[in-house]
């Protein structure tokens, strides 16, 4: 009887569980890494907000210009960007400079619209406010000036403008009087009705123990009412840049008003173009400065 033979396997693994292996290896050294670049931080992050903040306002500013550049090509009476770019070059170049009363450079006009804007803004912070906490303070007092308030605020600026020159006689304090009055409605309403929103349980609390009406004021109502006095000086601020500008086309004199009045009767439109950039800048200013003043304040 012949011997049957017995077939030998090779020592070593089968082909396809060595492809199965080096698969397996393969996944295991991807979550390895995966799992290292997480641990260490490096996987894409997203861009910080104020990066998107940037970036969309560069291109809102791009889009303005190119439609800006776009009215001007078609319309052909409105200089475009590069025209009023090199004018301005031209006037910021020297903005102080002094050839008379009715020659002076922007500079000069521009703060000479502050000073006015500071003294009428000032005189109507000093009576509004204080009229305001008692408007919001007294009953008989708020049901008194609320139908004035409500029929004097809606006035034009410009309309007040013909009475401060019959009180003054001229033409500067007839500005500042126009800036006074309308500045002087917002802080009324607003710190009027700061003072309502005081729960009245402080004000039974400070009438049990006592207080002075003085004491009343610095510890309750003025903490309280700051919120909403700022609030309204912000919009009186805006308010009174807004006026001084029509206010000095009327009345002549140095002042930005009066500049781009001077500037349209020149019919030089790339200096009107100039004048408007640069009263928005300074309102923008303003406005925030007073943004900033306002946060140095805890409200509690």
């Amino acid at each position: 009887m012949s011997a049957v033979p017995i077939p030998i396997r090779a020592s070593g693994p089968h082909p396809a569980a060595a492809v199965l292996a080096q698969r397996a290896d393969a996944a295991v050294t991807k979550r390895v890494k995966r799992t290292d670049s997480a641990a260490t931080g490096y996987r894409r992050a997203r861009a910080p907000e104020w990066v998107l903040q940037v970036f969309a306002m560069l291109a809102g500013i791009a889009v303005f210009i190119v439609l800006w550049e776009v009215v001007a090509r078609q319309g052909g009476r409105i200089p475009g960007p590069v025209a009023v770019w090199k004018a301005a070059v031209t006037i910021f170049s020297d903005p102080f400079y002094s050839k008379g009363p009715n020659d002076q450079g922007i500079g000069w006009n521009v703060l000479s619209s502050l000073k006015r804007v500071g003294i009428g803004f000032g005189l109507a912070a000093a009576v509004g406010i204080p009229l305001g906490f008692m408007i919001g303070r007294f009953k008989f007092l708020s049901d008194m000036a609320a139908p004035i308030i409500a029929m004097l605020k809606p006035v034009s600026p410009l309309a007040w403008l013909p009475i401060g020159l019959l009180l003054f006689k001229a033409a500067n304090p007839a500005a500042i009087y126009v800036i006074f009055v309308c500045s002087l409605w917002p802080m009324i309403v607003n710190t009027a009705v700061g003072v309502r929103q005081i729960p009245q349980d402080y004000l039974n609390v400070a009438r049990v123990l006592n207080l002075s009406e003085w004491k009343v004021f610095t510890t309750i109502l003025f903490p309280a009412v700051l919120p909403y006095m700022i609030t309204g000086v912000r919009l009186s601020i805006g308010v009174a840049w807004l006026v001084i500008v029509a206010a000095e086309m009327l009345t002549g004199g140095v002042g930005i008003g009066f500049w781009v009045w001077d500037e349209w009767n020149n019919l030089k439109v790339e200096h009107i173009i100039i004048a408007i950039f640069t009263i928005g800048i300074v309102g923008l200013l303003l406005e925030q400065a007073l943004v900033l003043l306002a946060k140095r304040f805890s409200y509690h």
